[in-house]
Parts: C-alpha cells; structure tokens; sequence
C-alpha cells in the first residue's frame, strides 16, 4: 500500500487554499452581517428547463461553473439536449455525441468503456467524462437518468484540474420537481429483446421534499453472432427546497453484463478489413465483463446574502468488474489463423472521491461588474486489480472456417502481473472573474494551483512503478466583444496538465504532460431560435502517453510534442415554429511534431474531418389533433490512422439515421415512435486500439428501433 506523505510544498499549497477560498468568505460574512441576513441553501431547481429550449442551448454552468450565457463565455459549450436525445432515441453516449463536432470514439476497450477523442486528444479512462460537473470512474456514464449532454471545448484544467487540452464530457442527470409527473416506457430492438425504462418524479406530501426514481432495465441480443447485453439501472434523488434553499441528493447502480468485443482485423497487406462477415466474432462465447457501478452525489448551496453563494459538491464512484476474454495476438494473412490467447481479470475495483466548494459573487467593484468564483478541490483516486489470468499462446482458430469452445477461461493466476495498483490524491484552490467592461466587453480570468501525488506498480512481489508527487499552476485569459446582443466574438489562451503514472511503463516515472491553447470564435443567436458557433483553435502538447505492444504487453511511453489544430461549427435550435435542426462540422490537424519514431505522423483514432446533421419536422393536429413529428439526418468522419505508426486507416464513412413519433393527446398521452438506425446498412468502423491491427472497433448495422412511451 501507498503512503502519502505531503512535501512542503503540498504544505504550502493546502495554506493556499485557505487564502483563495476564505477571503472573499471573510467578506461575504461581514456583508451578512452588516445586512442582517440569515444563512440559508439556495439553488435553482428550474435549471434544467433554463438550460435548453428544445434544440436550442441557452445557459450552462459547464464552462465557468456560473450560470452564464453562452454568448458571454469566452469558450466553445456544445449541448445535446433532452428533446434532441428523445428524438434520436440515444441510448449511449457515443450516440448522444455524433452531435458534436471534433469528437469522436477512441479505444473503448472491447465496447466495455465511453471513450472519447476531443479536438485531436483523449483515451478511455482519461478522467474527461463527468456527472453534473463532478469526475466519476463509471465505465458509463450515459443511462435513463441523463437529461442532457454538455462537451466544453478545450482546455478545463483551471476549474476542473486534471485533464486533456481538447476539453471535457458533462452529463447532467434529471433532478427531482415540484410538479407530479413521469413516464413509462417499453423499447424493442430487431436485434433481439429490448429495454424498459420508468421515471417518476413530485413532492414529498405536507414536507419541502421532491423526490425522483428513474429505473432501467435492458436484455438484448448483441449483433455479432454470439453474446448479450444485460443490465439493470435505478436512481433515486431526493431534494429539499427552503424558502430560498436546495439541497440534493442522489445515488444510482448499475449491474451489468456486456460482451467484451475487440472487433476485426485489418490485414496490413491490403490495408483493409478481412474479408469476412461482420457478424463473425474472433473470440469466444465467455468474452464478457460482468461488473456492478455505482455512484453518490451531495450538491448544496447558501446564499449569504443577495451578492454572494457558497456552494458544495461531492461525488462517490466506484466500478468493480471481472472479465474473461480470448485475445487474438498474431494474424496469419496467408492462411486466416489466428495466434489467440485467453487473459482474464478478477476481482478490479476502481474508487473516485470528488469534493469540490465554491463561492460565488455578482458584485460591482470600481464602477465594474463582475461574476467572482474561487474554491477549493480535493480528489482521491484508486485502482486495484487483483488477479490477472495469463495463459499460453494458442493458434488453429481460423477466420474462414471459426470453430468456437476449444478453448477454455483461463484460471492461471500471473503472479508479476497481478496486483496492479494505481493511486492518485490531488488537492487544487483556483479563483475566477468575469469583468464586464463595458456592455460589449467581458474579460475572464482565472487561475488554478494544484498540488498532487500519485504511485503505481504491480506484481507479486510488488514493483513500483511510479511514486510522484509535484504542483502545478495552470492560467486561463478569455475575452469577449459582443458585436450585436445577438452576436459575440472571442478569444482564449490557456495552459493544462495532466500527471502521467502507468502500472506498465517502459521508462518508469513518466513526465507530466504540458499543453498550451490558443482559440478565437464567434457565437450567435439566429432566428429568435438557434444558437450557433464557430471557433478556431490551436494546441500545442509535450510528453504525450502513447501504448505500444512489446513482447504482448501494453506499455506506456510519452511522444516529444504533438499539435492539434482546426476549426468547427455548431448549431442547434429551431428553423421554425415546426422545425429542429442540430448540425455540425469539425476539421482537424493533429500530428506529431517532434517524437525519434514517429515525428510528422498523425495521431490515432483521428479524423480530419467529422459532421453532422439532423432535421425534425412537427405535424400538428394531424389526426384527430395529434402531433406527427418527422426526422432524420446522420453523421460520419473522414479515414483515421488506426495507429501511432499509421501502418493502415480506418475509412471514413456516412450513417444515415431517420424516425417518426405519434403522440396522441390522451388523458395520459401516449407516444408512438419508430427509430432506424443506420438506414442504409453501411458497414464501417468506428475506432481501433491504435497498438496493432488486431482491434477495429465495427458500427451497429441497421437497427429498427419501436419505442411505447405513456406520460403521466
């Protein structure tokens, strides 16, 4: 086990603290007192509803963690909200995010994990995916909870520590509500099976309490041509309103059973997928991961006096899983055989404590507006695997001719790889102002110090790994002209982060990476309906962690310095009374610059390009004075590398998708809705595991979706 024992610097950065957070607290307690004011919790239950108006993205919290207008922050938020998610009929986060320009799936670890690429960097499990502003370790984080889907664009490491320079994944669940109402729901699949879905909300009878429950249930067949996705989802929250008070609270679990995929091979003398059908899988019946997740969150606010609000967050994740799979480990293009080898891990348990306080302030200093934060932050991270199954390389499986159940799960304990741990304890103060200028101009700055330690290694006896500790500052500067009260132009620097600790690392203690960001843009509100945005940016990033395989093993280096640049367009909301539209167009450069293997290659799993479009049309008293809504678009991307080498590429492809909703006006209306996916049937691939070409992640191919839905 790991003893953490602060330097005098971590001394020096926990006093830090105290002085950034309480000050204005100092403050605001003696306005308080001065006003006669009393303590009280304070939130605004009706967030959600302000948040987004149909399509349209109006304010969100994501990017400053205020609650501003997205024509006065200096940085790119893209939201998919409820009504765009209904419609689709998502039911992953990767189908949430064909949305979003720049942003696209990367190595999800054979299906079991979300796993993103934004504006050119990311990797499953790199801490970017958040619920409600909070870092979690769920494998996903998209389920029936989820009410929308905020990506902020860039570098987050100020307000949000650790992370990616490309920017960060925000799902925002649904909250408890005054007002009795909820639905019900039952999904079949033409795959085979389907899911249930219940979310009831209203108050607590004679009390200040409203409470939530959103359950789930899911049992279809997979695709391919054996395997299932099971699981089960419940969510109660419950929160209280005072006269000027909100204090939420809200758990949810998971239990879940899902195949464990890798995909198909790409041959590297064709440079093309095998020639086989898409349905046929390389491994064996017993590749699953079976694991249960859960997460608790607390959020409260005080409001001291009409200027000033004190707020706290905490969140508790964990995922314990074990999993069994058959890995192919060598390809024999001239004969179709396959090298395979069964691995298997019991027993991994993954923890994350996320506690974050803030204070707010709207107050006018020398004639000059300004929107105050400064807070504190403390995170806890831990990982341990404890057996790790290893067994003998096999061959004789043949892609043409597969013959399933020769081999068997593996039950042979790897002692030196066994044992894997990964701990990571940070503790950050950072403060924040937004300075109206003038009623065109907004300047934001904001200033974060964080101080961390980390320790990583394995085996039996153990090996240490990594056993670090450092701080780090990271500054933002941000400005905004707003043109018309419809239009604003903006620019941005900002610095990032991210600490680097490998359980399997080929040079030992890794170089934290270090990336600086550039971004200027526009944003406008067109139409009375549609917000839009365009932004170029330009990151620059040095130590980058990459996987290769040696001798079978995945281990970590870091790349000299790599660049990502580009520009994209977003924008979503009504064309009319009738009509929704949600769009996008991404383009984006990003390659190695300065690395002795693989300077002026382009980074895996990215493409060049990526768009989106999706339209819907509304019916109105269309039969009996019913609403008919119509819609259908797709997405796709440009060819990727598929490695760091870019030995072959993933093709680019197009996805069409289309759907029809019936809601009849009932005492309790009723909802009829037909959603396809994948119209066309297209065949294509949507990430590999970017160490070899034995991992190419397929699309779904077509899909018919028929959704019941009641409302009460």
């Amino acid at each position: 086990m790991a003893t953490f024992t602060p330097s005098l610097s971590g001394i020096k950065g926990r006093a830090l603290f105290s002085l950034l957070f309480m000050a204005p607290l100092s403050h605001a307690a003696d306005t308080t007192a001065k006003d006669g004011e009393t303590l009280t919790v304070t939130a605004d239950p009706n967030a959600t509803a302000e948040a987004t108006n149909g399509y349209q993205p109006l304010n969100t919290s994501t990017a400053t963690l205020t609650n501003m207008p997205m024509l006065d922050i200096p940085q790119v938020v893209n939201t998919v909200s409820d009504k765009v998610l209904a419609d689709q009929h998502a039911t992953t986060l990767d189908e949430a995010l064909y949305n979003v320009s720049n942003v696209v799936q990367t190595n999800t670890l054979g299906g079991t994990q979300d796993a993103f690429v934004r504006r050119g960097f990311g990797a499953n499990r790199d801490g970017s995916i958040m619920t409600n502003g909070l870092r979690t370790v769920l494998p996903r984080s998209f389920n029936a909870a989820t009410e929308r889907v905020e990506v902020l664009k860039g570098p987050a490491s100020t307000l949000y520590g650790i992370l990616d320079p490309g920017g960060l994944i925000n799902v925002v669940t649904k909250r408890p509500e005054k007002i009795f109402g909820g639905s019900i729901s039952a999904t079949s699949s033409s795959f085979g099976g389907g899911t249930g879905q219940i979310d009831v909300t209203g108050p607590i009878e004679g009390t200040r309490l409203a409470y939530r429950l959103t359950g789930e249930y899911q049992d279809e067949d997979y695709w391919r041509n054996f395997g299932n996705e099971r699981s089960t989802f419940i969510a109660p929250s419950l929160t209280w309103f005072g006269d000027d008070a909100t204090v939420s609270v809200l758990y949810s679990h998971r239990d879940y059973k899902t195949p464990f995929d890798r995909g198909t091979i790409f041959d590297l003398n064709t440079k093309k997928a095998v020639d086989v059908d898409r349905k046929t899988r390389f491994d064996e019946p017993f590749n699953v991961t079976d694991g249960q997740s859960d997460l608790a969150q607390l959020n409260a606010e005080y409001r001291l006096n009409s200027q000033w609000t004190a707020k706290f967050d905490y969140s508790y994740s964990q995922d314990k899983y074990s999993d069994n799979q058959a890995r192919v480990m060598a390809y024999d293009s001239k004969t179709g055989t396959l090298t395979r080898r069964v691995d298997a891990t019991q027993g991994s348990t993954q923890r994350m404590h996320s506690t974050r306080a803030d204070l707010q302030g709207n107050v006018d200093i020398a004639g000059f507006y300004n929107e105050i934060l400064t807070g504190v932050s403390y995170e806890n991270y831990d990982l341990l695997r404890t057996d790790m199954m290893r067994c003998k390389n096999v061959k004789g499986f043949n892609i043409y001719n597969p013959v399933y159940g020769k081999l068997d799960e593996c039950t042979t304990v790897s002692a030196a790889d066994s044992d894997q741990t990964l701990k990571q304890e940070s503790y950050s103060a950072y403060a924040q102002d937004a300075l109206y200028l003038t009623d065109k101009w907004i300047a934001v700055a904001g200033l974060r110090y964080q101080y961390y330690t980390q320790y990583a290694g394995k085996g039996r006896p153990f090996n240490v790994n990594t056993d670090s500790r450092d701080e780090q500052w990271t500054p933002k500067l941000g400005l905004v002209y707003k043109l018309t009260p419809a239009v604003s132009l903006f620019a941005n620097y900002s610095q990032t982060f991210m600490p680097q600790s490998s359980i399997a690392s080929y040079i030992g203690d890794l170089p934290p990476e270090t990336s600086n960001a550039y971004e200027v843009g526009a944003k406008f509100d067109l139409f009375d309906g549609i917000t839009a945005n365009i932004a170029l940016f330009d990151i620059h990033k040095r130590n980058v962690l990459y996987t290769e395989s040696i001798g079978g093993e995945t281990i970590a280096k870091t790349a000299g310095r790599v660049r990502s640049q580009g520009v994209e367009v977003d924008l979503a909301g009504s064309l009319t009374e009738n009509t929704n539209i949600i769009a996008s167009y991404g383009y984006t450069d990003a390659k190695v610059l300065e690395d002795p293997d693989y300077a002026g290659k382009p980074l895996p799993n990215v493409p060049r390009h990526t768009g989106s479009l999706f339209l819907t049309y509304d019916i109105h008293n269309a039969f009996a004075g019913n609403t008919l809504t119509l819609g259908g678009g797709g997405h796709g991307v440009s060819r990727r590398s598929a490695t760091n080498g870019a030995d072959y590429y993933l093709p680019g492809y197009f996805v069409a998708d289309a759907f029809a909703a019936y809601k009849m006006k009932l005492q309790y209306p009723v909802t009829l809705q037909v959603n396809v996916k994948n119209l066309f049937d297209k065949t294509y691939y949507t990430s590999s595991i970017a160490t070899n070409n034995l991992g190419n992640q397929i699309g779904d191919p077509r899909e018919v979706q028929f959704t019941v839905k009641m409302e009460f």
